[in-house]
């Protein structure tokens, strides 16, 4: 048996203490533009760049902030979660700013690169099979020998309240906006997004970005209850969890609208972003420009945020050649 998720639901005013916590470690990341993207869109687009962000994804300020906001005892003890990557990463680098050990889970057939970030980073890595029940187990089974904490990828407070630091930061610097867009997979970005934008923008449409082969999010919102057994197939490596049980409440209270995006039309995007901007995202960053360029007519000439949630991409596996068999 897994121990009990904290499923305590943070504020706004968790959000602003995550931000004061982990002022000193994450990086206040850049909003980018495109003209010739904008153009395409028939809207005006702005990117945080949160593939900028340590360790390459949103996923640092959640995993800073659960680091820092141990007891020094507890500190001493380490942290554990489970992880295809981003999450794994981004708590192994969040550890070592701490100094304290990192234990992370990682199922078969994760992204090389990403768990090659996580061993360089400085974490000791767990292999397991690549189902959600078999990740908990073995997490459970290192936190038992260890004594470490558990910090959850996505259903914990210490975590949503951290990703949503990069909306209180976004609108800080762009202000108004009419949309604000960012992907969906275990939910703590848009859980985080949701809060922060009820509190700084009351009114703002917020959308979650969801591949149509791992659209759970949409069909637990469409059934009135989360559903708890679904195979995802998808290219978005990082959107692949279920919702978690605390982020679809507040997904479902705030109202968030789920756009689904098939993976032939994320790996567009995602090239589009290369050629246009200039900059690496992967596919679950990606597909919120997918979204957009899917729902031209529902947000033509709207002012839309949107986050970037991730940069880590193996080079050596671009997706659109070996997928889609588009010229390089």
């Amino acid at each position: 048996m897994t121990p009990e998720v904290d499923i305590n639901r943070p504020d706004f005013a968790a959000i602003e203490k995550a931000a004061d916590r982990i002022a000193a470690h994450a990086h206040v990341t850049p909003v980018m533009r495109s003209d010739s993207i904008d153009t395409l869109a028939g809207a005006s687009l702005l990117f945080k760049c949160e593939n900028l962000q340590r360790a390459g994804a949103f996923k640092f300020r959640g995993a800073c902030n659960a680091v820092w906001s141990l007891s020094d005892a507890e500190a001493a003890r380490g942290v554990v979660t489970h992880s295809s990557g981003n999450h794994g990463a981004a708590l192994a680098m969040a550890a070592r700013t701490r100094g304290i050990e990192c234990h992370v889970v990682v199922p078969k057939g994760a992204v090389r690169s990403k768990v090659e970030a996580i061993t360089n980073y400085g974490a000791s890595v767990h292999r397991c099979e690549a189902t959600i029940s078999a990740r908990e187990q073995a997490a459970e089974t290192v936190r038992q020998q260890t004594g470490a904490s558990l910090v959850h990828p996505y259903a914990d407070a210490r975590i949503i309240a951290g990703q949503g630091t990069a909306t209180r930061e976004f609108i800080a610097e762009v202000g108004a906006l009419d949309a604000l867009i960012v992907p969906v997979g275990g939910g703590g970005l848009v859980s985080g997004t949701a809060i922060a934008a009820s509190a700084l923008a009351p009114g703002l449409s917020v959308f979650a970005a969801e591949p149509a082969g791992a659209a759970d999010t949409k069909a637990s919102l469409l059934s009135g209850e989360r559903i708890a057994d679904f195979a995802p197939e998808t290219i978005c490596d990082g959107l692949r969890a279920l919702v978690g049980a605390v982020n679809f409440e507040i997904i479902r209270d705030h109202r968030v609208e789920v756009l689904t995006v098939d993976d032939e039309e994320t790996v567009s995007a995602m090239r589009l972003i290369w050629q246009r901007m200039k900059i690496i995202v992967e596919p679950s960053a990606a597909i919120v420009l997918a979204a957009v360029l899917r729902h031209r007519e529902r947000f033509a000439g709207m002012r839309i945020g949107l986050i970037l949630s991730g940069g880590n991409v193996d080079l050596d596996d671009l997706p659109w050649v070996p997928h889609f068999g588009v010229d390089a």
